[in-house]
């Protein structure tokens, strides 16, 4: 029988409504932590941002 996976956020046995937290206090603290900015996926220094590649519309063909 494999072991029981344990809430990320405090340690405690997940619960299969909030999986894998064990509330949704868990759960709502771990949204809060991406929402703010506590938790960040790196991006590669050689990546270049999205608006780079963005084109410009016409504006610069008016002079």
């Amino acid at each position: 029988m494999p072991a029981a996976k344990t809430c990320p956020i405090c340690g405690k046995p997940s619960v299969e409504a909030f999986k894998p937290f064990c509330s949704k206090r868990c759960a709502d603290v771990d949204l809060n932590r991406w929402l703010s900015g506590t938790y960040v996926i790196p991006a590669k220094e050689d990546e270049p941002a999205a608006h780079e590649n963005t084109p410009v519309s016409g504006d610069d063909d008016e002079f």
